[in-house]
């Protein structure tokens, strides 16, 4: 019953959220990149492609890096469904829904798994979503840091479980499975430091290695089969934005941990240099209301004797906290506030697990007394970061100040059950008005949300397009559909739309290429743009775009005024598309498209080329060359790729460290030319996804094993002082 009032308590937190902000869950990153993404790999499973790479995205194709969780069942079938839902926010904010729902699930069983009254587990359950950071970027923006998350949290459950002898290692394994394909070096990271901190916690709770070796034993087993995933962005990160391995001290969202531990007051704007600058207009480190004031209700001289059992979880909510102080970046992973969530997380654990166990309501004037000393320290906390927003933080102590009252009455008159109840009611209009009041955020694109819109508002524009436009230069009153977004693609919009683009949004980027137009992750580039694309490349005397088989140049008038007006490189023309003349210019081939004919071969030297053709990554093509050549394609050189000719691999070089070329011998006649591509190390990855499984299938067998001799085996967990003890203590 707990369990559905979990759920339901996630889905009226969602209502909260969506009547302050219909477009909360629509926003920054999930509107440029992920709902763009998911119609666009929806369209490639759905013809029968594994998306690994898409070619002609040059900028953001190759998805073994990007963050699209590809071995991930749950993320392919939302990739799946997206094609056929027009209204993408609505798409996005159900999913995300799902997925929060699943997380406060995860918390819930957390809190079980350490012995909570599932009253008290649901009351973690449905706070956790409602939390700062999780609200205001994971669910609103940063999908993948959500999903990872959602599995982590259940991966914590199970492995509690799996170490105390009261399940198997399939769940640990399945769901730190499904935390390591999300294709994110965060989750990973949290994964193997939630992993540690339960082997230790078990070992000191246990005094025994049994359970915590068999915990880690299976942990290795999901590390083993993850590297599928992993192993790509690992063996490429050298030629991308992210192959910087040094660790450095920077102070862009590195949080101080007086500022982590402010996570009672829904007022709070901690002080710490982000996107708003020094003082942050968003309570991003809020948790929950109850969290600080509740400690005040523990008797702690009880806890003392069991403290060992909740060790794991200092463990783990500890290691967390001090990640939030940094550095500010240990190679790809920067931004250290991202660890937010998980601090709730454990810390909500920590506190309802204690209260289910340990909670009292004896001398209740000095606890309440001590309870309102601990919201007076918020307070002075918060009003230390922002004192122009005293009035705001009064007001906010006066409600903890009544809601914690009407807790205590009801505590001390009608049992816990209600106590927990008031308490996750008191969450949905503190979300309400902590959305409401937020500022509108800055990453904010305000796409459309219907694709069919969009797709109408938009120019037709067949084959391969190169936009050279700055986001930046696009004024808030221009982003709507009848203006920019009628004409311009930003982020990765053309997915969602149809046509195809170079351009699009990525986090991690190829640098090279990156480089040659100076494109950035939204898919911006600079004024310098324009000359570099036509430039000549020298070892071929073609131009960049002719190499890239572009068919057509979109030029972004506020970056170019002067765009149509002179007179284009030889070859090609301006174009006149009636409707879009104020925001675009447009540059297309004389002779027409050229990206749908001769397959991928961009340039040949002493080569002739015969049939071709194409399928996704892999590409045919007959070619001849009596005396010897060499072939360009139009290829981005991501490593993976592989070239035979008739059969046999031939090695392969790159032009300006962005194009793939290769050298025919002389004597080709009507010779095999194949291009292919698979992700990098995915033998290995292969082959240690199979001994992971295998793993896990014999400590399955050895779990099974000595049950089946003895079906009244009992758990192999400590015994805990005081277990019978009531949730709450009456007087």
């Amino acid at each position: 019953m707990w369990g559905v009032v979990t759920m339901l308590g996630v889905v009226a937190g969602y209502v909260a959220v969506l009547l302050a902000d219909a477009r909360h869950y629509y926003t920054d990153d999930t509107e440029a990149q992920y709902a763009p993404m998911w119609v666009l790999l929806g369209n490639e499973l759905r013809a029968g492609r594994f998306p690994g790479l898409v070619p002609w995205e040059w900028m953001a194709g190759n998805y073994s890096l990007e963050e699209a969780a590809l071995f991930n069942p749950p993320q392919l079938l939302v990739y799946l469904i997206a094609p056929s839902v027009d209204n993408l926010a609505v798409y996005a904010t159900v999913v995300k829904l799902g997925f929060s729902m699943i997380a406060g699930l995860g918390v819930y069983r957390v809190c079980l798994a350490y012995g909570a009254a599932p009253r008290w587990a649901a009351v973690a359950g449905v706070a956790f979503p409602l939390s700062g950071w999780f609200l205001f970027f994971d669910q609103a923006s940063w999908f993948t840091s959500q999903t990872g998350t959602t599995w982590l949290l259940h991966a914590w459950a199970s492995a509690v479980l799996y170490a105390r002898g009261k399940s198997g290692p399939i769940p640990v394994f399945v769901f730190l499975w499904l935390t390591l394909t999300i294709q994110y070096v965060f989750p990973g990271v949290e994964a193997a430091l939630m992993i540690l901190a339960v082997v230790a916690g078990e070992l000191i709770h246990q005094r025994d290695w049994a359970g915590p070796g068999r915990l880690a034993l299976a942990a290795g087993c999901a590390g083993l089969a993850g590297l599928i995933a992993n192993l790509p962005l690992l063996l490429s990160s050298q030629v991308t934005w992210r192959g910087d391995a040094r660790i450095r001290n920077e102070s862009l969202l590195t949080v101080p941990w007086s500022e982590s531990l402010n996570a009672s007051l829904p007022s709070t704007t901690p002080a710490f240099e982000g996107w708003w600058g020094f003082v942050q207009p968003l309570p991003m480190v809020y948790i929950a209301w109850f969290l600080i004031p509740a400690l005040a209700f523990i008797d702690w001289r009880q806890v003392w004797p069991n403290a060992r059992a909740y060790s794991g979880i200092a463990v783990f909510a500890g290691g967390m906290l001090m990640w939030t102080a940094g550095p500010g970046a240990i190679g790809p992973l920067r931004w250290p506030a991202r660890v937010l969530p998980l601090v709730a997380a454990g810390l909500l654990v920590l506190v309802c697990v204690l209260l289910s166990r340990h909670g009292t309501f004896a001398s209740v004037r000095r606890r309440g007394i001590a309870a309102s000393v601990l919201i007076g320290l918020l307070f002075v906390r918060s009003l230390s970061a922002a004192p122009d927003l005293w009035h705001r933080h009064l007001l906010a102590v006066v409600t903890l100040a009544v809601l914690g009252a009407m807790v205590v009455w009801a505590a001390r008159t009608r049992g816990t059950a209600l106590v927990c109840v008031l308490t996750m009611l008191a969450m949905f209009p503190i979300a309400f008005t902590q959305v409401e009041a937020a500022p509108s955020t800055p990453m904010s694109y305000n796409f459309p949300a219907k694709r069919s819109d969009m797709a109408a508002a938009f120019p037709e524009f067949p084959g391969l397009t190169l936009q050279l436009a700055d986001r930046a230069l696009i004024a808030p009153a221009d982003r709507s559909l009848d203006r920019a977004y009628g004409s311009l693609s930003i982020g990765s919009y053309a997915k969602a739309v149809g046509p195809r683009y170079v351009n699009a949004y990525t986090p991690v980027g190829h640098a090279a290429f990156s480089a040659l137009l100076c494109m950035a992750w939204d898919g911006s580039t600079c004024p310098d743009a324009a000359r570099r694309a036509f430039d000549i490349e020298s070892s071929t005397g073609a131009r960049i775009v002719d190499l890239m088989k572009v068919d057509r140049v979109v030029l972004h008038r506020a970056q170019y005024p002067n765009a149509g007006h002179d007179d284009p490189v030889p070859g090609w023309k301006w174009v006149a598309y009636p409707g879009h003349e104020q925001f675009i210019a447009v540059l297309e081939r004389e002779n027409g498209p050229i990206s749908a004919t001769g397959g991928d071969i961009a340039h040949a030297e002493n080569v002739t080329i015969g049939a071709t053709s194409i399928d996704g990554a892999t590409s045919h093509t007959r070619v001849t060359s009596p005396s010897g050549g060499r072939v360009v394609f139009s290829r981005l050189a991501w490593p993976g790729h592989r070239i035979t000719l008739n059969g046999t691999e031939i090695a392969y070089t790159t032009l300006a460290g962005t194009f793939l070329a290769v050298d025919i011998p002389a004597g080709a006649d009507q010779a095999d030319l194949t291009l292919t591509w698979m992700p990098p190390g995915w033998q290995i990855g292969l082959s240690t996804a199979t001994a992971g499984v295998a793993g896990v299938g014999l400590l399955h067998w050895a779990h099974l094993r000595p049950r089946r001799r003895s079906p009244n085996l009992p758990s192999t967990e400590p015994a805990v002082h005081d277990i019978a003890r009531p949730s709450l203590e009456f007087p």
